[in-house]
């Protein structure tokens, strides 16, 4: 098959899935509707996190096992066999690492220290520190770019000027109101965010929804480096100390994400070769027709690929009250479905175990596990769960 009939399958897989993924999106909400009579009271208090942009070699496959099938994974990749245009393909050992910018949080504004990630947060594997607030508060982000390129922090819900947006093009500002647009490698700046009501819960949502922030400086190639991360905002007076959400046991956020490696900031790092590798896509079957793509484009869930999060990350107790947020890539098959086996969710005050997510979309689903085991959690869209889009979660007794 030529290059362009690929490009043209794809083109016409991408329109389907537009169609149907985008016309089937599911609304965030769930079991736990807000009320509107509750008190109008805040703490209002600034929450400062301290977030750098750092180089990072992340393993999407850590310890090289598949913990769908219990033994150890073979990657590799397809790649042209020779100059004849009928030589076969072949396939060859490839890599599961690659260094990427990542955003990680400091315990200070002197960026010496990273902050440890809290064992119930292990889960979110390459995305960056969650933030939290509630509404009323305000968000302060003290971003420092240890990376080689301009990035940025772009948040989505919350309200900010036009010094805090973090995007650069043409609105009109200039100064001060570009700084934010593209720090520079080695730069600093603060970002200021308010949280209104408008940020937090509407009246047909559970008492917390996630956004998410990243890196808009070069939205296509920034994202495929890896610069994302989660942003949970509860109701006014539905926080707990800690910060999480009243009702809620446990909470879990998973990123449906399909990366592509040949775009990353560091292709020339990670792959100094690709121009004359002659790496191909991979099909299912010899005669298949569904669209695939290079070993380079991932398919992971928080970065970790064919079942290789660890199981603690991702476990809770029967009965306990768990809400998952979920959300979906910014790439071109970023369409997912995601699937819990053994268990089911409420969207929307609506009972299922299955969902789907068009690019960039956030969902909020509410679960109380009823059936102890180690269940998958994978996206339906079958050869995304084929290249490796799941996960493995344990309900205890």
């Amino acid at each position: 098959m030529t290059i362009h009939s690929r490009l043209l399958r794809r083109s016409v897989l991408f329109v389907c899935a537009t169609l149907i993924c985008g016309g089937t999106a599911v609304a965030q909400g769930g079991s736990m509707a807000m009320n509107s009579s509750v008190p109008s009271s805040s703490t209002g208090q600034t929450r400062i996190y301290y977030i750098a942009a750092d180089e990072v070699t992340w393993n999407y496959v850590p310890g090289g096992v598949d913990g769908i099938t219990g033994k150890p994974l073979k990657a590799v990749g397809v790649f042209v066999g020779g100059l004849n245009p009928g030589a076969k393909p072949v396939e060859k050992p490839v890599s599961t690492s690659y260094v990427k910018a990542l955003y990680r949080e400091y315990t200070d504004s002197t960026f010496s220290t990273l902050k440890p990630r809290p064992a119930e947060w292990e889960h979110l594997g390459f995305m960056g520190p969650l933030i939290r607030a509630e509404v009323g508060d305000t968000i302060r982000v003290v971003f420092r770019n240890n990376g080689n390129k301009p990035y940025s922090v772009h948040p989505h819900g919350v309200f900010y000027n036009k010094d805090s947006e973090g995007a650069p093009y043409d609105d009109g500002t200039s100064g001060a109101d570009k700084a934010d647009d593209a720090v520079p490698p080695g730069g600093t700046h603060e970002y200021t965010w308010q949280v209104p009501e408008r940020a937090g819960p509407g009246p047909g949502d559970v008492n917390s929804v996630m956004w998410m922030y990243h890196s808009h400086t070069d939205e296509y190639r920034d994202g495929n480096s890896g610069l994302v991360g989660p942003m949970i905002i509860t109701g006014r007076g539905q926080s707990k100390p800690d910060g999480s959400p009243k009702g809620i046991d446990r909470e879990f956020i998973v990123w449906f994400a399909q990366m592509h490696e040949e775009d990353s900031w560091y292709v020339d790092r990670n792959m100094p070769t690709i121009e004359k590798d002659g790496a191909i896509p991979s099909a299912p079957t010899s005669a298949s027709a569904t669209v695939t793509y290079p070993y380079f484009v991932t398919f992971s869930i928080n970065g970790f690929a064919h079942g290789s999060m660890p199981l603690r990350a991702l476990t809770m107790r029967k009965g306990e009250h768990v809400r998952w947020y979920l959300f979906s890539g910014m790439n071109d098959f970023d369409f997912h479905t995601p699937h819990w086996h053994g268990n089911t969710v409420l969207i929307s005050q609506m009972r299922t175990d299955v969902t789907s997510m068009a690019p960039m979309q956030m969902i909020t689903a509410d679960m109380v596990p009823d059936d102890p085991g180690i269940w998958l959690l994978h996206c339906h869209v079958s050869f995304h769960n084929a290249a490796g889009m799941n996960v493995r979660y344990r309900v205890t007794p």
